[in-house]
């Protein structure tokens, strides 16, 4: 993932969910992109 990719889902991250900042920024890649595919990332089933 690039870093601006990163920064952003990070930001994203901590302005709309409970997580930590500091917490986020300690997220490796694979952490912040599945934190972001978990709250963020609308499925077909949730359209169900």
């Amino acid at each position: 993932m690039s870093q601006m990719e990163r920064n952003t889902k990070m930001e994203h991250l901590w302005d709309m969910t409970k997580l930590n900042k500091e917490d986020v920024l300690r997220m490796s890649d694979e952490q912040i992109e599945y934190y972001h595919w978990l709250y963020f990332e609308d499925s077909v089933y949730d359209l169900m």
